[in-house]
């Protein structure tokens, strides 16, 4: 056995970042795919009303690029990722689900609170949740502008992520 040492230089420090970003990548998308949702339910089918009483027509959505993320008040990833899902929505169009997340008024105060305006469907009780599938939050699904699903994500998504998995898409 060896007692030589290497010495840490700048080289060698990025290639252990690099590298440990890599594998976390990696590791978050095998996470991402074993809990991704078997999705069957056509999200097209569905007109709602938002937190503000304004009816949404998903249909109307068809053919253009829709996000639409399932989070909840309760969950400390989604609080996180609220800022990304905003930046998203002044871009593309986003639809969040609200699950288990209280009142309209609740969640009217809460959105003015956190400086969020993106519209926002109260599941109160989570059945739209499960209707998709939907056991982790936050779960965002990714429409292209012919109406079909193209990407799940589960978990935490950042802003340049979510952008660059929309651009793939059109």
């Amino acid at each position: 056995m060896s007692d030589i040492k290497e010495k840490w230089t700048i080289k060698r420090i990025l290639k252990e970042v690099l590298t440990t970003l890599v594998l976390l990548f990696i590791i978050s998308q095998v996470i991402n795919f074993i809990r991704k949702p078997e999705i069957k339910e056509n999200i097209y089918t569905y007109q709602l009303h938002d937190i503000e009483n304004q009816a949404i027509d998903f249909f109307d959505y068809k053919e253009e690029t829709l996000v639409v993320h399932f989070w909840g008040t309760w969950c400390p990833t989604c609080k996180l990722e609220a800022s990304n899902i905003q930046t998203l929505s002044d871009q593309y169009n986003v639809i969040s689900i609200a699950v288990n997340s209280g009142t309209d008024e609740v969640l009217a105060k809460y959105m003015d609170e956190h400086n969020l305006d993106y519209k926002v469907i109260n599941d109160t009780k989570g059945a739209l949740a499960a209707k998709f599938n939907i056991e982790a939050y936050p779960t965002t699904l990714i429409y292209n502008t012919k109406g079909e699903l193209k990407f799940t994500e589960v978990g935490y998504s950042t802003t340049l992520g979510l952008k660059a998995r929309l651009e793939l898409i059109n």
